[in-house]
C-alpha cells in the first residue's frame, strides 16, 4: 500500500483533511495502515492455503474457484 493510498483512505474516512499530509500524526497513521494491511494479507494467505489443503477440491480449477469465492464474500 502506497502512502498516497493511505492518505486517500484517511481522507475518505474523515481521519484527516486534505491539508494535513505530514507530521507525527500522518507518520503514525501510515505505520498503522501498513501494519493492518500486512496482518490482513497474512490472514487471507492462510485462508487460501487452507482451501488448497482441502482434499475435496480435487483440481486446480476447483481450488481457484474457492479462492475467488472468498473474494466475493468480502
Amino acid at each position: 500500500m502506497t502512502q498516497d493510498e493511505i492518505i486517500r483512505f484517511a481522507i475518505q474516512c474523515g481521519l484527516v483533511t486534505t491539508g494535513i499530509r505530514d507530521g507525527i500524526y500522518m507518520d503514525a497513521l501510515t505505520e498503522f495502515a501498513k501494519l493492518a494491511a500486512t496482518k490482513a494479507e497474512a490472514k487471507e494467505r492462510e485462508a487460501c492455503a487452507k482451501v488448497c489443503e482441502e482434499p475435496w477440491q480435487g483440481s486446480p480449477k476447483g481450488i481457484a474457484e474457492q479462492i475467488r469465492a472468498r473474494g466475493e464474500q468480502a
